[in-house]
């Protein structure tokens, strides 16, 4: 009966300690080492328990311990070696302890009132990699914790540990996220001090006394119940299945997979349940809000890939977890061809509308007190809007509200910083020189904090072309997109600087990349818009209406589109349209208020598209009816 019974599992935050040098200790003085080891598990205990953790194992000078909550278990870690070095400052060397502290967060076996499993496993390997007085995390832990806590974090790299087959990324932490706590602990230390000198030699006898049937009691009692929520922005990428009536063709469903849970793991926040776990379910009927609760995750993605000859059908969702609703669906068809530069554009465009979808997603959920992410969320899923003053100026406000609830966020700072400086591009922006000076600001500080982000190097690019530092940017560029191929205005923004600087040959098929890679980026528009300008400065007219109409078509708030639309209109012969065209631009923004103005933009600083724009634009203006003379 008892091998048919269900492994009952869960998702926890595993915390071990022990005490560094114990050995030598006990070698040293073996009575005088127990008794303050007792004195220092006092603090222990507390603290854990304070933090609302539950001790499950302990074995010498080891304690392990359990959380519900990736931030609970680091906040006491934090608050351990605190007041423990507190506690060491009032002691004689010879009597000090010191303790290292593993955090690992991940799936464990229930039995009774302990728990087993590779994760605990972890915590305790990870435990040896800490130095004394400090605390090593996995990455599980540091995707979590995000930047909710005030701490910083060291790379430690790819830890091969013992018994354990992957190896662990691990991290050793910094900063101070347990003061609040440490300080209800340290009012009432000088009690129990005073209280363990009296009583520590009566402890030591009945210790020793009732060791054996102390642990033989804490198996028989009930653990806690210990609730989960699920980290914002976690999923697992099940395996997509393979509807080909080819076996062999399972390792292009099991590439699309793997692929895109590389791609997804670099969306920042993101919590992405590995591959090893995620592939145990390959071939199962499975229930995504089953899978919810198996893994601790908000969403699943899931899929399918079918071959046909030279055709190949991809399709993926994305499900809410809670609901087992469909959030998101595409399909996508394409002709073989290169079978890795297909799969390639596959995971990199659906790892762009995932990027979106889960930020709609996250943002729509209700929730009583947000943070900073959630304000994140928030301004990213303003972002997925049309370009339009508006959708900037909240996007800005919520992530001016997330950088004032946590002043140390990467992240918030580097959206703000994009807000600020597109806005100013996409010429909404109000005060243009206060913008870009805060987003260089904001940028730098960003770059600082995260060096390999792609999208601080993104925005550095914005900021450059914004200054027409188009050489420059498109360095930029290149490397926002050599850490994440799915950035499709990157694609976009080095054809139009290649342009800018006088490359016109090749510069259209960036566009046409980006637009096939995100055919529904709220960008698009101007994306259409600018192969437009491209078309008409190089005489293309006809083509250049399509182009703009078509832009014009995904969003009518663009000044820049309106005013090419005069002109192409205006060398076709039709000045009632061309006229129209010209007022509406200047109506939206004030830089075409006259012929004047609109040569001042960077946009003709290179000799070649400024006489481009001399032979087959700006005389097309004048015939409009655009005044030679004033200032914008």
């Amino acid at each position: 009966m008892v091998d048919n019974q269900a492994v009952e599992r869960k998702l926890a935050a595993i915390f071990a300690a022990d005490v560094a040098e114990y050995s030598r200790l006990m070698g040293i003085d073996e009575v005088g080492t127990l008794r303050r080891l007792q004195a220092y598990r006092t603090i222990l205990d507390e603290l854990i328990r304070s933090h609302h953790g539950r001790i499950f194992n302990t074995a010498g000078d080891s304690v392990v311990a359990d959380f519900a909550s990736a931030i609970d278990a680091v906040e006491c870690a934090v608050a351990v070696q605190q007041t423990i070095a507190q506690e060491n400052a009032s002691r004689p060397p010879e009597e000090q302890m010191r303790f290292r502290i593993g955090v690992h967060v991940g799936d464990v076996i229930v039995e009774g009132s302990n728990l087993y499993g590779d994760s605990v496993n972890i915590a305790a390997r990870l435990e040896a990699l800490a130095e004394p007085g400090g605390v090593c995390l996995s990455s599980a832990v540091r995707d979590q914790i995000g930047s909710r806590l005030p701490i910083g974090f060291t790379s430690l790299g790819e830890q091969h540990v013992k018994n354990i087959a992957e190896p662990v990324r691990a991290y050793k932490l910094e900063g101070s996220p347990g003061a609040r706590r440490t300080a209800v602990w340290a009012r009432g230390r000088n009690k129990r001090q005073l209280f363990i000198g009296l009583f520590a030699g009566v402890a030591l006898a009945v210790c020793a006394a009732g060791a054996a049937w102390w642990l033989h009691l804490t198996p028989a009692i009930a653990p806690n119940e210990l609730s989960y929520s699920a980290p914002r922005l976690s999923m697992v990428v099940l395996p997509f299945a393979n509807l080909s009536n080819d076996p062999e063709q399972q390792y292009f469903a099991d590439g699309i997979t793997d692929d895109l849970i590389t791609d997804l793991s670099r969306i920042a926040g993101s919590v992405v349940i590995a591959r090893n776990t995620a592939f145990t379910y390959k071939g199962k009927e499975v229930d995504a809000r089953k899978i919810g609760r198996e893994l601790g995750v908000r969403y699943v993605v899931e899929g399918s890939v079918q071959r046909s000859g030279k055709e190949v059908r991809i399709n993926a969702q994305l499900v809410d977890t809670a609901t087992g609703a469909q959030l998101w669906a595409e399909r996508f068809d394409r002709d073989v061809g290169d079978l890795f530069a297909l799969q390639n554009e596959i995971t990199a465009r659906v790892a762009r509308a995932l990027q979106s979808q889960l930020a709609l997603a996250e943002a729509a959920r209700p929730i009583a007190h947000p943070d900073a992410l959630d304000y994140i969320l928030r301004g990213r899923a303003e972002l997925t809007k049309p370009i339009a003053r508006e959708t900037y100026d909240d996007a800005v406000r919520d992530f001016e509200t997330a950088s004032a609830l946590d002043p140390k966020s990467a992240d918030a700072q580097t959206w703000l910083a994009a807000v600020l400086v597109v806005r100013v591009l996409d010429e909404v922006s109000d005060f243009p020189d206060l913008d870009l000076h805060r987003a260089q600001d904001l940028d730098a500080s960003a770059l600082a904090a995260a060096p390999n982000s792609a999208l601080a190097h993104y925005v550095k690019g914005q900021l450059l072309r914004a200054e027409g530092r188009c050489g420059e940017a498109i360095s930029e560029y290149e490397t926002a997109i050599s850490l994440d191929r799915s950035r499709a205005p990157a694609y976009a923004h080095v054809g139009w600087c290649k342009f800018l600087s006088g490359s016109m040959d090749g510069a259209i098929p960036y566009f046409e990349q980006a637009i096939h890679l995100s055919p529904h980026e709220p960008g698009i528009a101007a994306w259409y818009g600018r192969i437009g300008v491209m078309q008409l400065l190089q005489g293309q007219v006809d083509d250049a209406i399509v182009s703009l109409e078509r832009a014009r078509s995904e969003n009518a708030r663009l000044p820049f589109v309106h005013v090419y639309l005069a002109a192409a209109y205006e060398t076709k012969g039709d000045h009632e349209r061309a006229a129209k065209e010209l007022a509406e631009a200047q109506r939206l923004a004030s830089g075409y208020a006259s012929l004047a103005a609109v040569k001042k933009s960077i946009w003709y600083e290179n000799p070649k598209i400024r006489a481009l724009a001399e032979a087959n634009f700006f005389p097309a203006l004048r015939r409009a009816g655009l005044p030679e003379g004033g200032s914008s």
